[in-house]
């Protein structure tokens, strides 16, 4: 049996960069940007400078104010950002997921898409791996698969 195999995208320079494009390549440098140790330290320093500010403004609700404003209005942001990252990482790792399971003789092409079904259906599956867990003897990690394979 010969499997087929996906279809082949254009490469990203071929076909025009949509609007989409360009919003993800921003909110996937912006995430790799914002969440490395750098980005930690530089927004401590911005709330550094804000408290150092303090006695100059004398404390005053206004100066409470412009962080408060200012912490609400880059979290509100970034939740877009971050959700749009995460989004795409689910569904590539999707994606490869599904395709291993195709491309896996062994396993259940019905497992394919499963982020579409209903919580019932996920729940009653979950069962049944629970009970196939139960049934199979534990294997030491080091033993590896020793089953043959199907013919």
């Amino acid at each position: 049996m010969t499997i087929a195999e996906p279809p082949v995208r254009a490469p990203a320079a071929v076909r025009p960069r949509t609007w989409r494009d360009r919003f993800h390549g921003f909110a996937a440098h912006a995430a790799n940007v914002l969440g490395t140790p750098w980005g930690f330290l530089t927004a401590c320093a911005v709330v550094g400078v804000w408290l150092l500010s303090g006695p100059l403004f004398h404390y005053s609700d206004t100066w409470q104010l412009v962080i408060n404003t200012a912490t609400t209005i880059v979290t509100f942001l970034m939740v877009f950002l971050i959700q749009n990252t995460q989004n795409r990482d689910a569904k590539a790792l999707h994606l490869k997921l599904d395709e291993l399971v195709r491309a896996n003789r062994r396993a259940r092409n019905a497992l394919i898409d499963l982020e579409d079904l209903s919580e019932d259906e996920l729940r009653d599956l979950e069962r049944e791996f629970r009970e196939l867990r139960m049934k199979e003897p534990r294997r030491r990690p080091d033993a590896g698969d020793r089953r043959p394979p199907d013919a």
